[in-house]
């Protein structure tokens, strides 16, 4: 299976008079044999990214290269058409004909192919039972379930074995627990197949769960790239860190730093956090708080450092766990805790030095999860 390049790739599409970048300077490895995951909100530009290595849009610059194949290039005047390509591809919309059966809408693809008959039979077969449909073969596709119909359009996708697979939100139709089933199957499946897949999604839960690389988009543009656990937890990026999950943030400056750990001066006081990097004091920085690394207590614990008072202003029950969010003066921190608290409580707030997110600092148009209590 080869691994998908992209070098400063551009699209641009015109609305009217205007031209609206979709796709501006993007360049990516998806590594051969993993899954590369496109993340970010509507608009930013990771399905028309995806088109366009499918082949499905003309770039306008750039070069795709399935290993050292070149699919498209402006330079060199390359561009190859979507059927020379070998993608397997499945849409948000699982595009099931409803006159078929799932054995003919799983073959079409053999068939547009002119594969002998005897051939599109043992492959549709294989590609079913891949996804766990051999026994639904006959069944008319309106006869099936959303979850059904998804690993149908994946079986159809599959069928041809194709170097490449491309997703483009195929989870979003199905609710929450098949959604889950299904993206556990999908990433099974993807490590025994060993195919390159890249997979588009505005969901971060989705994208932690399934890749090995994730690449955080905003604005056409891509903002970051690294693992699910380094992109969450030690994010370069303010906008990764808020995309990635929930996150509070304080914002200071540096007054001091010991071996490996930095004192971030804040409304609420000093905030110690580990830091291997070296800052100078006085530099403008701001504190990322993950929920689940808050520690809320009645009472004051005396070997922590970062010790706040605070006042718990709403309690969300949300199943295995409470989201509180606590008031601490002028500013608001959430958390995550068992539920043993109540709106008005008073507490004490812990925050991991370990765990603190250290980014430089927050510029007004950045949504923060520390508001004016007002």
């Amino acid at each position: 299976m080869p691994s998908v390049r992209l070098v400063n790739l551009v699209k641009t599409h015109r609305l009217g008079r205007q031209s609206v970048k979709a796709v501006d300077g993007v360049s990516l490895n998806a590594p051969q044999g993993q899954i590369l995951t496109l993340l970010g909100p509507s608009g930013c530009g990771k399905s028309t990214t995806l088109r366009c290595i499918a082949g499905l849009e003309r770039p306008d610059d750039g070069e795709i290269f399935f290993d050292d194949r070149v699919v498209f290039s402006r330079a060199k005047r390359t561009f190859t058409p979507p059927d020379r390509r070998n993608v397997g591809m499945v849409f948000q919309s699982y595009a099931i004909w409803p006159h078929l059966t799932v054995f003919e809408n799983v073959a079409y693809p053999m068939e547009v192919r002119r594969v002998p008959r005897h051939e599109v039979r043992e492959r549709v077969q294989a590609a079913l039972a891949l996804v766990g449909l051999e026994a639904l073969g006959d069944r008319p596709a309106p006869y099936l379930s959303g979850g059904q119909q998804q690993r149908v359009a994946l079986a159809r996708a599959l069928v041809y074995e194709p170097e490449v697979l491309l997703l483009d939100e195929p989870l979003s139709n199905l609710d929450a627990k098949i959604r889950e089933l299904v993206r556990e199957d999908l990433r099974g499946l993807q490590r025994r197949l060993g195919i390159t897949t890249i997979y588009v999604t505005h969901d971060q839960l989705e994208a932690l769960a399934l890749s090995d690389v994730v690449a955080v988009m905003q604005h056409g543009r891509v903002v970051e790239v690294g693992t699910p656990q380094a992109l969450y937890a030690q994010p370069k990026n303010r906008f990764t860190a808020t995309f990635l999950g929930e996150i509070s943030y304080l914002s200071g400056a540096v007054a001091g730093k010991d071996e490996g750990t930095v004192t971030i001066v804040t409304p609420l006081g000093p905030l110690r956090c580990h830091h291997a990097r070296p800052l100078d004091a006085g530099t403008p920085m701001v504190a990322g708080v993950r929920p689940e690394h808050v520690i809320l207590s009645t009472h004051r614990p005396q070997a922590w450092p970062n010790v706040f008072e605070g006042t718990v202003v709403s309690a969300q029950y949300e199943g295995g766990r409470v989201k509180y969010r606590v008031a601490m003066g002028d500013l608001n921190i959430l958390a995550y805790g068992p539920p043993v608290f109540s709106p008005g409580d008073r507490l004490h707030v812990v925050i991991d030095p370990a765990q603190v997110i250290l980014l430089p600092d927050l510029p007004a148009e950045v949504a923060s999860s520390i508001l004016p209590s007002g």
